[in-house]
């Protein structure tokens, strides 16, 4: 089989892979690569063939193939989504505000798609008071600790899930760490990781109009159209 009109083989498993976590709510890059490749080579029907790491995309580019998809399938829906997400990241940030909340991931870049949801890192010296805060807000929610090697050893994450509007997941962090700016398995850069009020100006710079609207009556508009869109997807 011939890649050329894909824009070769690395281009196809990166256009594959953007399909496959759009679709099939695979949510990492390392696993949708390489499911792609080998879907991709079994279609060619040559048995044993293999891929080589260099035809492998960087997360980046399944990122932007990821994006452009979203782009197409979602059209202006995606903005008004974006808005709306970005409204309830910062009144969740605004009951938080005690352990310091920060928000991070599609919702803070603009990047976001189908499956996303709002990513908060907030910062305790005791988890068991961040969970006695969200218990008192009345927020129904899941604990769920996960170890993961980072630096060369085990380090254990503990991560609240809020099934709100829009999911929510909280990431507990010791507040040595608020100053401290984790890296993107995307491009290995330091993460965008935005506080209240830098989500604020953000806000009123990329939806004006929008913004206008929520501070005057409280309305987010076609936010019920998103809902029923997130319920018939889900």
């Amino acid at each position: 089989m011939s890649w050329e009109r894909y824009g070769g083989l690395r281009a196809a498993i990166a256009q594959l892979a953007a399909q496959i976590m759009y679709g099939e709510g695979v949510k990492q890059y390392f696993t949708a690569k390489r499911i792609a490749a080998k879907r991709l080579l079994g279609q060619t029907g040559v048995r044993g063939l293999r891929y080589r790491p260099r035809d492998l995309p960087s997360n980046g580019e399944i990122k932007d193939a990821l994006l452009t998809l979203a782009e197409e399938i979602e059209g202006e829906a995606r903005t008004r989504k974006l808005f709306a997400m970005r409204i309830a990241a910062l009144e969740a940030m605004q009951e938080l505000e005690p352990f310091f909340p920060r928000l991070i991931g599609s919702v803070a870049t603009g990047h976001v798609r189908s499956g996303s949801d709002i990513d908060l890192h907030v910062f305790a010296h005791d988890e068991e008071d961040v969970l006695t805060h969200v218990r008192t807000l009345g927020w129904t929610h899941e604990v769920q600790r996960v170890s993961i090697m980072k630096h060369g050893r085990v380090m254990e994450f503990t991560h609240i899930l809020v099934p709100d509007v829009f999911p929510i997941e909280l990431t507990i962090y010791a507040p040595r760490e608020l100053g401290i700016r984790p890296r993107s398995s995307t491009d290995g850069k330091p993460i965008t990781r935005l506080k209240s009020s830098v989500l604020r100006t953000l806000i009123a710079r990329e939806h004006p109009d929008e913004w206008a609207r929520y501070l005057a009556n409280g309305e987010v508009p076609g936010l019920e159209e998103i809902l029923e869109l997130e319920d018939d997807e889900s």
